[in-house]
């Protein structure tokens, strides 16, 4: 089974896809760490690497290509990404994370030891960086859910409680 987990920055799609992968002992993915570990190995913070990224195709196009790649040749795989749900054209399950931005902001001001305005706005920042990535590389808006078989809102849901949504979704997909 192949699975995608995308939505917004602080929607809990890694906490998904984590929780997914560790359960079922499936592969996991994760477009937004690579994009971290990328930034981190040129000493920039996301924000600022995301600058980068607008001016420079083959950043994006490295991490979309492996994902595409490796979800092409491996089964029972979880791929995390803003992306996923539209570059694993094979995914027996697209699942779309959201909550409202001062959720996601607190929820990575605490991640990244931050205050929650300033994830606030560094979010809004990347957020705007990336629709316009997308839809200048590929032609995507990434408000467009249509490629996505779910969509939850993480706001009012635990890691936990949204992955038992998920295990009933594949339950019902192997039948």
């Amino acid at each position: 089974m192949k699975i995608t987990v995308s939505g917004p920055p602080g929607s809990g799609t890694t906490t998904l896809a984590r929780s997914i992968a560790e359960k079922h002992k499936f592969e996991l993915i994760s477009a937004g760490e690579m994009f971290r570990d990328l930034a981190n190995e040129r000493g920039l913070s996301v924000g600022e690497f995301g600058e980068v990224a607008e001016k420079d195709i083959t950043i994006d196009a490295l991490i979309d290509v492996r994902q595409k790649e490796t979800a092409k040749a491996r089964d029972n795989i979880v791929v995390e990404g803003r992306l996923s749900g539209w570059m694993v054209e094979d995914a027996d399950l697209r699942i779309w994370l959201t909550a409202p931005i001062g959720c996601r902001a607190k929820r990575i001001a605490t991640r990244d030891g931050m205050d929650e305005y300033t994830a606030r706005e560094l979010t809004l920042q990347r957020e705007e960086s990336e629709r316009t990535r997308y839809r200048n590389y590929y032609k995507i808006e990434i408000d467009d859910l249509s490629p996505y078989h779910m969509t939850m809102n993480s706001e009012l849901w635990s890691g936990e409680a949204l992955a038992a949504i998920v295990d009933l979704a594949m339950d019902y997909l192997k039948k």
